[in-house]
């Protein structure tokens, strides 16, 4: 499956696009009441155009920062969406409960404090709520979605990005998401998981793999029941979706810990791409660009699976 793509997902969208950081407390730039502040810090990423336009919750993966997603970020934006990434923790341990909560706590604050912070002529459309995340973030945002911490707003579906729930089979980190049961996942809406073929495979002898076979998207898909798709991407690793230059101790050990790809583009391309044309199917109704996807025309790389629950 390595036919170009005529789907135009792939590319940059039609809106221009801002980033803007906004911090919790009273550190903020924008002078606001505590009230209005969001429990975490924030990065938000926007189209610079009016419009009301579908939110899209992104979830971090484990200790990394949110602004190392700053270009996958843009890129979905560009395409005509909202993108809001918590920065729910610095350092955590195992127990992934707290930011669980965190991310409960951000989606309740959504409805009485996202528009304070974004520009009068962009509205977002709480109507249309996704919630993605990625690696660690992916298990979160599923355990959010599987009702694991009460939230005001109803999300419309739910994204892994390589997710992961521990470092093997029966060493899942609490609360464990996956049960083992095919199917079993109670979500009322659609769902789409997305593998790193490289994943599973370790980078040095003394680490596991950084997306370990039995806890990893492969485990995530078996459990969803329909809607749901699924995507594996042959040749690129668990951190191939970050920016170019992640600076810092951890932005330059996201190069040394996980196996990766020769370039970071190809995979962030396919990503930030396959989740607007996920969002446009389930959103929208315009299954156009997912069905291209599913038929092979998968721009800049090439899968090693591809199913449909429909």
């Amino acid at each position: 499956m390595s036919s170009s793509s005529k789907s135009k997902v792939f590319e940059m969208g039609k809106y221009s696009t801002e980033i803007k950081k906004v911090e919790s407390g009273t550190s903020c730039i924008i002078k606001k009441s505590s009230s209005e502040l969001p429990p975490k810090s924030l990065l938000i990423a926007m189209p610079k155009e009016a419009g009301e336009f579908p939110i899209l919750m992104f979830l971090p993966g484990y200790l990394l920062y949110n602004y190392f997603y700053s270009m996958l970020f843009q890129h979905v934006a560009s395409h005509g969406f909202i993108v809001i990434a918590p920065q729910l923790y610095t350092v955590a341990g195992a127990d992934s409960t707290e930011e669980i909560k965190s991310a409960a706590s951000i989606t309740n604050w959504l409805s009485k404090g996202l528009s304070n912070f974004l520009p009068p002529h962009v509205q977002p459309k709480l109507s249309k709520l996704v919630l993605a995340g990625h690696s660690r973030g992916g298990k979160t945002a599923f355990a959010l979605a599987l009702d694991k911490a009460a939230t005001s707003l109803k999300f419309s579906a739910v994204i892994g990005v390589d997710p992961v729930d521990g470092t093997d089979k029966g060493k899942q980190t609490p609360p464990p998401v996956l049960t083992y049961v095919p199917h079993s996942f109670d979500l009322d809406m659609a769902a789409m998981v997305i593998g790193s073929g490289l994943g599973e495979v370790k980078r040095n002898p003394l680490f596991p793999p950084c997306a370990p076979k039995g806890v990893n998207h492969e485990s995530f898909f078996e459990e969803c029941k329909k809607p749901a798709c699924y995507f594996v991407v042959k040749d690129y690793g668990h951190l191939d979706m970050l920016d170019d230059d992640t600076k810092g101790i951890r932005g330059k050990a996201s190069y040394c810990l996980c196996m990766n790809g020769k370039s970071r583009e190809p995979m962030r391309r396919f990503i930030a791409g396959v989740m607007v044309a996920f969002m446009k199917a389930y959103l929208d109704g315009d299954f156009c660009d997912l069905v291209s996807i599913r038929d092979g025309q998968t721009g800049p790389v090439e899968l090693q699976a591809s199913e449909f629950y429909v």
